[in-house]
C-alpha cells in the first residue's frame, strides 16, 4: 500500500518528533487545535504562548522556518475572508488610518486569523513529520471507522496514479493542437474530465476484483503495528497540556 518514497510534504528525519507513533501525533494535534479555539480572542498572550509552543517542536523537529512559511500559502483564503470582515462588519465603528472599520469585526478578523494560523502550522508540522501512510495506520490504530481509512489509504495510493494520466491526456490534447484559450474550449475539458473519470472507476474495479481474488474480506491485513508506550503518550501529551493550561489561565483571567 505503499508508494515506495517520501511524500512532497514529508520532511524525512530521525528527531524524537519524528519518531513518535502517528496516532500520538494525530491526538496532540487535534487536542492543540481544541485548546486554541477555546482560548478567548481578547488573551493576546496566550496566543503568544501558543506561537512558542508550536515554534519549541519545530526546533525539537529540526523544520525549517522557511518551509513553515512557504506551505502557510494554503491560508491566503481565510486571511482575504478576515481583512474583509472590517470592511463589511456592522456594529461600534472605530477609524484606522482614516479608514472606517467595524469594531466587532476586527475582533472577528483577529479571532478568525489567529486561530486558523495555529491550526494551520499545527498541521504544517504534524504533516512534515509523518508520512501520510503512517498517519493512516495512525488514524485506523484509533479505531476510526476502517472503511473510511481504507478508502484514504487507495486515494493516497493511487493518486499519483490519476494525475499521471491526466498529465497524458493534457499532452495528447496539446500534440493535437488543442489550447484552451477560453470557455469554447469548455466542451472538451468536460469530455477529458469525464473520460478520466470512467478510467479511474474501471481502474478501481480491476483492484477490487483483484483483491478479492486474493482472499479480500473487508479488512486489509496489519503490515505495521504502531504500539505507543505511556511515554510517547506523556510527550505527545505536553504541547495539547501546555496549550490547554493556557487557555484555562487566560479564561479565569478574563
Amino acid at each position: 500500500m505503499s508508494a515506495g518514497h517520501h511524500h512532497a510534504l514529508y520532511l524525512p528525519g530521525d528527531t524524537p518528533v519524528h519518531r513518535l507513533p502517528p496516532q500520538c501525533k494525530l491526538i496532540a494535534a487535534v487536542g492543540f487545535a481544541v485548546a486554541v479555539v477555546a482560548t478567548p480572542r481578547e488573551a493576546w498572550g496566550a496566543f503568544g504562548v501558543d506561537v512558542l509552543l508550536l515554534a519549541a517542536v519545530a526546533a525539537v523537529a529540526r523544520i525549517p522556518p522557511a518551509l513553515v512559511l512557504r506551505r502557510m500559502v494554503v491560508e491566503v483564503p481565510f486571511v482575504l475572508f478576515a481583512v474583509a470582515i472590517p470592511f463589511i462588519g456592522l456594529g461600534e465603528r472605530t477609524e484606522v488610518l482614516g479608514v472606517s472599520l467595524s469594531l466587532p469585526g476586527l475582533w472577528a478578523a483577529w479571532n478568525i486569523l489567529a486561530k486558523a494560523t495555529l491550526g494551520v502550522v499545527a498541521s504544517i508540522l504534524l504533516a512534515a513529520t509523518t508520512e501520510p501512510r503512517m498517519m493512516l495506520l495512525g488514524a485506523e490504530r484509533l479505531r476510526l471507522p476502517a472503511l473510511l481509512v481504507q478508502i484514504a489509504m487507495f486515494m493516497l495510493r493511487y493518486m499519483s496514479v490519476i494525475l499521471d494520466q491526466a498529465r497524458r491526456m493534457r499532452i495528447a490534447r496539446e500534440s493535437r493542437g488543442f489550447v484552451a484559450r477560453d470557455i469554447r474550449q469548455a466542451p472538451v475539458l468536460a469530455r477529458s474530465a469525464g473520460a478520466l473519470f470512467i478510467r479511474s472507476y474501471e481502474r478501481g474495479e480491476r483492484v477490487h476484483l483483484a483483491m478479492l481474488s486474493r482472499g479480500y474480506t473487508g479488512q486489509m491485513p496489519v503490515i505495521h503495528d504502531l504500539p505507543a508506550s505511556w511515554r510517547q503518550w506523556s510527550a505527545a501529551a505536553v504541547l495539547p497540556a501546555l496549550a490547554l493550561t493556557t487557555a484555562v489561565v487566560a479564561r479565569s483571567l478574563a
